[in-house]
């Protein structure tokens, strides 16, 4: 390890003491939460076996929902292997809501490319193919643009809608939102438009605050158990949580009417989802402090970055914005050789299902693309922005950032 690097990345240590503070102080909040509600559940042996067929009375899966609920302040959870990525359970959940002539109201933008397709795809199955509306309002110097939201929502009165909010960033340079930004929006559209469903994908933001949205307002939130709630031991699978008459529409969708969540078996059985839930407040505080590290570290090095650095995350992305393809793709390598798996590889761009432009991805996981794991991606377009996510451990994500400060810059100019 280079020594002089070392220095320089412990200097960056020290002047982020005061958000490595707070980021503690919410992950002893959160796990404690977790825990407590673990008890609530009397969570036992006999909760981690599986079932098969019909899985009828599987307690495994039946108290794994209400322990979520529990975690996030929800009447109803389902958190299921069964749901393959956070787009599958985003799809599951407005297919659970809407039905054709309704509205589905974006007001933090367009949404997250992957779930461009499923709302608008033609001739593909999706919200649009069903005779669903869809419009969105984009944000206004990173804040909700509340006078055009208001216009909409009156304009389409008498519309049953949806109105989404998207908690991360996405390929777009902005700021996470935060829990409050989310309270504040949705006591405003609940002032205009009271049977609104409020529903926030919450993907990349779960326990990175001491509450979730669905405690300040929101009906809905979903999101990946490859990201932060599964705490990097989860396998796979997706979770949506909220109000309890809510849930139990979208879990027709999950399987078939009249039956939602009294069936699905799954034989491997439920202790990585278990334990990696329990394990979760700690991992993503790794994981915070690992972006708030590269983000002031690249920031010295001169590059544009988001967050700014002397403030706590709201997801656990770093944005870093690079000057050229080169330089883009360099980062990319750095990441997957200081990963312990598939160090070996070089991240090339490919054609990724459901992305409109050329995605580059490292991604040395234990779970495959799990984003919870120190992981990164980009979109080949201008300006040449990577994404970095993740680190199931702190010590992890610093030994990349002495690798990447060796590699960006010379030592004097920090």
């Amino acid at each position: 390890m280079n020594i002089q690097a070392l220095k320089a990345v412990e200097k960056i240590e020290a002047e982020l003491k005061d958000v490595y503070k707070k980021i503690d102080e919410t992950a002893l909040y959160n796990f404690d939460k977790v825990l407590k509600a673990f008890q609530k559940n009397r969570v036992s042996q006999r909760h981690f076996f599986g079932s098969t067929g019909y899985g009828y009375g599987d307690v495994g899966r039946d108290t794994l929902n209400a322990l979520f609920a529990d975690i996030t302040g929800s009447e109803a959870a389902i958190l299921s292997p069964y749901l393959a990525s956070g787009t599958h359970a985003l799809t599951v959940a407005l297919f659970g809501l809407l039905k054709p002539g309704s509205l589905l109201l974006s007001i933090s933008g367009e949404p997250y490319d992957t779930l461009k397709d499923v709302i608008s795809k033609e001739n593909a199955g999706s919200l649009k193919d069903y005779g669903i509306k869809y419009r969105f309002v984009s944000l206004k110097d990173d804040k909700f643009d509340t006078d055009s939201i208001k216009e909409v929502l009156l304009s389409e009165k008498n519309v049953p809608k949806v109105v989404f909010i998207q908690r991360s960033k996405g390929y777009n340079w902005r700021n996470a939102l935060s829990v409050s930004d989310i309270k504040k929006i949705s006591a405003f559209v609940r002032n205009i438009e009271y049977s609104a469903i409020i529903m926030t994908d919450n993907c990349y933001g779960e326990f990175t605050e001491t509450t979730e949205p669905t405690e300040v307002g929101a009906d809905i939130i979903v999101g990946s158990l490859i990201k932060n709630p599964g705490g990097g031991l989860a396998p796979t699978g997706g979770y949506i949580a909220g109000k309890k008459d809510l849930i139990e529409k979208i879990s027709f969708r999950l399987t078939a009417p009249s039956i939602g969540t009294e069936i699905t078996s799954y034989i491997n059985g439920y202790l990585p989802f278990y334990q990696g839930l329990f394990f979760a407040p700690s991992v993503v505080a790794a994981a915070l402090k690992g972006c708030a590290l590269m983000t002031a570290l690249f920031r010295k090095l001169g590059y544009n970055t988001m967050p700014e650095p002397v403030a706590v995350p709201s997801d656990i992305i770093t944005s870093i914005e690079f000057l050229k393809k080169e330089e883009l793709l360099d980062f990319m390598k750095i990441i997957q050789k200081n990963s312990p798996v598939d160090s070996y590889a070089t991240p090339e761009a490919w054609d990724m299902p459901g992305y409109e432009h050329e995605v580059v991805m490292a991604a040395g996981c234990f779970v495959g693309g799990a984003s919870i794991e120190l992981s990164a991606d980009a979109p080949i377009k201008e300006p040449y922005t990577a994404y970095l996510q993740g680190g199931l451990t702190y010590e992890h994500v610093k030994i990349a950032a002495i690798n990447c400060f060796e590699h960006f810059n010379d030592l004097k100019k920090i």
